[in-house]
């Protein structure tokens, strides 16, 4: 069976960095907060181009200290994709707030802006456009609304972190952008790890308190927080990673076009519109019976996946909390034929030939 990401291949060619940043942290013994956190974070902010960057402990706690920074909680609503990994929906009812949901974009998977204005009340504090799959959501508009209404965008890029749009980065496309370094994300660490960006000053002293215990300075604490920190240890490793990220998705967006030139026209993929960029965390398709496509893809060695099979209201526990009875029908279909390939930078023509091939002969 291949690999559905080879990320044993990428470190065979990063491993003796990595092995060197270790031993550094092993040597100087600052397991947290040590001087590969701060190196990282300044790393981050010149990649993506914003002022602040703050690592987190993983991306679904990156979506949630936003939210404690701006006091949104019991009585607000906050408005996010009925389709993404239950994460974007959790930190909303985390904080204590209502999750409203709204359709997607056939072609994207992402949030349509067109139906975004009707989801809005008089409590929605907040909105969460997701950038599924790869690429961000359609933010000008978004943001436009958003700007109209007086609500924060908080931008969840756990999948497309690395993608531009109209030039610029996911991280840096709302007043606060965040991202997952989940090990199979395309910029992966070693365990779990996330990030936070922002361009606000205020915005960013409070979410650096809220990670680190709700602290000003050691033992004063101006606020409830939690413990968001990332470990020094993963942000060693992360600071190979991130130096040869550039590379690696052009290598990915390679695949993807090889991917493409065989099977676009012939079966559902995902587009990316003008002005996108895409750093295809998966590549996915839609098909129909999905179940005996995985098992002919497995027959033949190819391993695949769904993201997602639910869409966040028919969760089990949003079904119980009432939210079951709405539909969302473009993302109800999205979730019954998305099935995703092998997606890495190290996939080979060869490779991706085969995968075709059996593809095609399915569909």
């Amino acid at each position: 069976m291949m690999p559905f990401i080879d990320l044993k291949k990428q470190y065979s060619y990063i491993k003796e960095k990595v092995l060197k940043r270790i031993e550094n942290v092993l040597e100087h013994g600052q397991y947290i907060m040590g001087p590969e956190v701060e190196e990282f974070e300044q790393e981050l902010t010149k990649f993506v181009g914003v002022k602040h960057a703050i690592s987190m402990s993983n991306g679904t706690d990156a979506l949630l200290v936003p939210m404690m920074a701006k006091n949104i909680g019991p009585g607000d609503e906050v408005i996010t994709t009925a389709f993404s990994f239950f994460a974007s929906a959790e930190m909303i009812s985390l904080a204590g707030a209502t999750p409203v949901f709204v359709d997607i974009n056939p072609d994207t998977y992402n949030m349509d802006p067109n139906k975004l204005e009707a989801a809005i009340t008089k409590k929605t504090k907040a909105i969460i456009p997701v950038g599924l799959y790869g690429q961000t959501s359609d933010m000008n508009p978004i943001n436009e609304i958003a700007l109209k209404n007086n609500i924060f965008v908080l931008e969840d890029g756990a999948q497309s972190f690395g993608s531009t749009y109209h030039g610029k980065f996911s991280g840096n496309l709302s007043q606060c952008g965040s991202t997952s370094f989940f090990p199979a994300k395309p910029l992966g660490c070693y365990g779990d790890g996330g990030a936070l960006f922002t361009n606000d000053d205020q915005l960013a002293k409070v979410m650096r308190e809220i990670r680190n215990q709700g602290q000003e300075k050691r033992y004063y604490h101006t606020r409830i927080g939690m413990n968001g920190r990332l470990d020094t240890l993963q942000c060693a490793i992360l600071l190979e990673k991130i130096a040869i990220f550039p590379e690696e998705i052009k290598q990915r967006q390679q695949v993807a076009a090889m991917y493409n030139k065989k099977l676009q026209g012939k079966v559902k993929t995902m587009k990316v519109p003008t002005g996108h960029t895409c750093v295809y965390a998966q590549y996915t398709l839609e098909v129909e019976n999905r179940d005996n496509f995985q098992k002919a893809l497995t027959e033949e060695g190819i391993p695949t996946s769904v993201h997602y099979p639910l869409t966040l209201n028919k969760q089990p526990i949003y079904v119980q909390l009432g939210f079951g009875n709405k539909s969302y029908p473009i993302a109800e279909k999205a979730a019954a034929k998305v099935v995703s390939l092998p997606m890495h930078p190290y996939l080979t023509e060869k490779d991706v030939d085969h995968i075709c091939s059996v593809v095609l002969k399915f569909v």
